[in-house]
């Protein structure tokens, strides 16, 4: 088994009133401070890193953390320009191996984030940690929780969820889902889950989506923090958390209490090790 890990213990664990799905840890040079702070104050995270090096700086800093769980990850920006070269790529495959929960990783094909002729690249290394995920599910028996970055990918990166078996033995979540809108269905009819923060909400585009997207399959992010290499406050984080799960009331016409209950649910849901039809009672409302 890799330098991954497959925690048993119940995740998000009880007392949990937020929870980020995507939030880098990693970037922040007092992450031990900022999950023990979330502890206190009731807040999960799901620790989403960009490479291998990431991953096992956080993991050793952060182990038997119950609030935390720090997922390997190959972020696409680092694979479009050389950043993450082959011995990487081969890494976060092992890595994500021997995971139950991996990220950020996925498809980015924007002029603006990664130079022109990288598509091939990004999806042969999106592939391959596709495969070590599913691979890492069916050896398990246990779906393996995927976060995904897509910018002007997602179809692309349906099409490898679908082929590498994802579909059917993850679940991948869509992190901050910016496709057109015939993706969102169709990611909505494959299953997937999508992860929705602040920053999203501030656009018209972003704020229909996450009125349709299906209550049961809704969780919250923040993707902080802005910058690499400062320190940084689980109070950020958690009133980021507070502002979306205020700014989702409205959108879906939602008492935030209920709002935030639900989502926790959707988290519990997310890493539970029984079947995805399972869910809890706020599923088809």
């Amino acid at each position: 088994m890799s330098d991954a890990t497959k925690d048993n213990a119940a995740f998000p664990p009880e007392g949990t009133r937020l929870f980020d799905a995507h939030c880098h840890l990693d970037f922040m040079t007092n992450a031990t401070e900022v999950a023990e702070d979330a502890r206190r104050i009731g807040l999960s995270i799901l620790a989403t890193t960009i490479g291998p090096e990431g991953y096992r700086s956080l993991a050793h800093v952060l182990a038997n953390r119950p609030n935390v769980r720090v997922a390997p990850g190959l972020h696409p920006w680092w694979v479009a320009d050389g950043r993450a070269d082959g011995r990487a790529v081969d890494a976060a495959c092992s890595l994500a191996e021997g995971s139950s929960w991996v990220g950020e990783v996925g498809i980015d094909l924007s002029p603006h984030h990664v130079p022109e002729g990288s598509r091939d690249i990004q999806a042969q290394a999106f592939e391959r940690v596709c495969q070590a995920a599913a691979r890492s599910a069916r050896k398990s028996g246990s779906p393996t929780v995927i976060s995904i970055h897509s910018v002007r990918g997602a179809t692309l990166a349906l099409d490898i969820l679908e082929e590498t078996g994802c579909l059917a033995t993850c679940r991948p979540v869509f992190h901050w889902f910016s496709g057109t809108s015939d993706e969102l269905t169709r990611a909505v009819r494959s299953g997937l889950w999508f992860s929705v923060n602040e920053m999203m909400l501030k656009t018209r585009r972003g704020r229909e989506y996450a009125r349709q997207i299906p209550i049961e399959r809704l969780l919250t992010e923040t993707d902080l923090p802005p910058e690499e290499g400062k320190p940084f406050s689980a109070r950020a984080v958690a009133d980021s958390i507070e502002r979306t799960i205020s700014a989702l009331g409205k959108i879906r016409d939602m008492d935030e209490a209920e709002l935030a209950e639900a989502i926790v649910d959707n988290a519990c849901s997310l890493f539970s090790p029984a079947s995805q039809a399972q869910q809890g009672h706020y599923a088809r409302r």
